[in-house]
């Protein structure tokens, strides 16, 4: 798979997992009223709002994986 192709394929899947993705934290939100406190609900904002990060980066450096030498 050169390249040009997993960098179509990542950005596709990319835009699905963050989008399903914030929908999950706000749902994940919603049941547990992380609104009763205000630390509880820094804290869960924070981590939400950052833990997406991880699995992009593996996903990023799926896409731009050199391709392999044709020999």
């Amino acid at each position: 798979m050169t390249i040009r192709v997993r960098k179509l394929i990542g950005t596709i899947l990319l835009l699905i997992f963050i989008a399903v993705y914030a929908l999950a934290v706000m749902a994940v939100a919603i049941v547990l009223q992380v609104n009763a406190n205000k630390w509880v609900e820094l804290a869960f904002y924070i981590v939400g709002g950052l833990a997406w990060v991880i699995p992009a980066a593996l996903l990023v450096r799926w896409m731009v994986r050199p391709d392999p030498d044709p020999t």
